[in-house]
């Protein structure tokens, strides 16, 4: 693995999201002096926290998995993740509505899943569910050490006998052909694929090695912290604070100083010169390329994942079949990613996601008041509408959003709002996120492991980059490690196994880490 030559005692670390908070706290934990420099007045990055009128609103991911990952930021400065954060396991993980009105329960519990989807399609469902578990771990297994928490330096690297293993479990065939195999039943199928959309790809096309998503999901658990999802990133900015990391709020980066092929200090827009030994870029990649004043040249330009539409509504009412997060599918399915992925059209029949963070977490709400979520999958803005076209479609599709969840049996939606805020591509582009996207770029086969993104800058020998736009990708759980990735091209570390199981106070059971992935020493 190629690592910043040369001296590394001081790191200034840019953006204080999830990755560089992991990034910070790995590279303390490597005896390295950080400077955290964050353009917000705290820390989260997307996962950031807005209030209003006494409801707490969650601005970035609702669904955290693989908590591990997060621990083991926490213990690479001698912290845990469970001293710090009090996190719930859900049960189910998801609720999942069909428009034939069936819904079926999402239980990480192999055997209260086999159970539930025999009671909603049958033993011969049931059976192939159980072979499909038995998949999705074998996948993990091959797939996460050696393509996923690892640092690439060159696609020759693809050539292990992991490759050929993951060849053998049918990895590069199409997801939804995949999972067909195991079911037959089309609902079923969108549980276990519905989650190619993270990675901006359809399920149809996307390659079947991305149904390690869906293991994180449907397999090694869903969580919530208590306080909502900033919970974390403010946890790992006290816990960096607390094992001597600097932390500079309403710092933004106005140039990189360099000579002689690195980076000397770090200029704030206040005129503050910041002396370093190396820098990590997390902000969004045309951010990082702009302060870079380069772009890493490609033969086709970046593509970049469907964007969303998100409605934060504080309301006087809740409906009790609603769980905490609840995934209402449309009739339409194919359509459905046509229209996000190719025609650039709103979807003619959504499905969406609605969290309901107040179902664990009361206090994330005024007393007797609730707090729903509803992402709406959208095209990016080089696919559909520009982005200024969304001042005025936001409000409309607001109202139109509204009238499908009432007929999809939240009636009295549009009158129980109290408090609200609309989130649209707009909001995101004028945000710096490339195709007014929150997703990034997206996960096809040519922006994927060593053909994504690098985390190192060519021309440049002491900076970093780490973040969704690059090395592992979108996703919580990969944000956290492309931090881990980023301080490893630092310090040289090598990679951490699995966090042990650990028990929580005060939550039922405690996260799991996954099934080792593997016994290979990192080459």
């Amino acid at each position: 693995m190629k690592r910043v030559p040369g001296p590394t005692d001081h790191v200034v670390v840019v953006g204080a999201g999830l990755s560089g908070l992991a990034c910070a706290l790995h590279l303390l934990g490597a005896g390295r002096r950080v400077t955290v420099v964050e353009r917000d007045a705290g820390p989260g990055g997307r996962a950031g926290r807005v209030r209003r009128a006494g409801y707490a609103m969650d601005t970035g991911p609702t669904v955290l998995t693989m908590p591990h990952l997060a621990d083991e930021a926490f213990a690479a400065v001698g912290d845990s993740l469970h001293r710090r954060v009090e996190l719930t396991a859900l049960d189910p993980a998801y609720r999942a509505c069909f428009a034939d009105g069936s819904s079926l329960d999402v239980h990480t519990d192999g055997e209260a899943m086999e159970a539930e989807v025999r009671r909603f399609a049958g033993p011969a469902q049931a059976a192939g569910y159980r072979d499909l578990r038995q998949w999705l771990e074998r996948l993990y297994r091959v797939q996460m050490r050696r393509f996923i928490d690892t640092n690439f330096d060159s696609p020759l690297q693809l050539l292990h006998p992991d490759l050929a293993r993951l060849a053998a479990l049918g990895g590069f065939g199409r997801l939804d052909g995949r999972i067909g195999r195991f079911l037959s039943d089309e609902r079923l199928r969108r549980v276990f694929s519905f989650q190619a959309l993270y990675a901006g790809v359809a399920p149809a096309r996307a390659l079947a090695a991305y149904a390690v998503i869906a293991y994180m999901d449907t397999v090694a658990g869903v969580w919530f912290p208590k306080g909502g999802m900033h919970a974390l990133p403010r946890a790992m900015a006290d816990a960096a604070a607390d094992a001597g990391a600097d932390l500079r709020w309403r710092a933004e980066v106005d140039t990189l100083e360099r000579s002689a092929g690195r980076v000397r200090s770090v200029r704030l827009a206040s005129g503050e010169r910041i002396a370093c030994d190396a820098v990590v870029l997390t902000c969004e990649l045309p951010a990082a390329y702009g302060l870079l004043g380069r772009a890493p040249r490609r033969p086709v330009r970046l593509r970049h994942s469907p964007s969303a539409v998100i409605l934060h509504a504080g309301t006087d009412r809740t409906w009790p079949h609603l769980a905490h997060h609840t995934i209402s599918f449309g009739a339409a399915w194919e359509r459905t990613f046509e229209e996000l992925t190719r025609t650039g059209e709103l979807m003619s029949d959504p499905s969406l996601l609605i969290t309901r963070p107040t179902t664990h977490d009361p206090a994330l709400a005024p007393p007797g008041r609730h707090l729903h979520y509803v992402l709406a999958p959208c095209p990016n803005t080089h696919v559909g509408p520009e982005a200024a076209a969304w001042r005025d479609l936001g409000p409309r599709y607001r109202d139109s959003l509204v009238g499908v969840l009432e007929k999809r049996g939240l009636e009295g939606f549009a009158d129980s709002v109290q408090e609200e805020l609309l989130v649209t591509p707009l909001d995101w582009d004028a945000q710096g996120h490339a195709a007014g996207s929150p997703f990034s770029v997206s996960h096809t086969f040519a922006q994927t492991g060593p053909f994504r993104p690098r985390n190192l800058v060519r021309g440049l020998d002491n900076v970093v980059l780490a973040g969704c736009g690059t090395t592992p990708g979108v996703g919580v759980p990969t944000v956290l490690l492309s931090g881990k990735l980023a301080a490893a091209r630092i310090t040289g570390g090598a990679r951490s196994r699995p966090a042990r199981t650990r028990r929580y106070p005060a939550v039922p059971a405690a996260y799991p880490a996954p099934a080792p992935a593997g016994t290979d020493e990192p080459s």
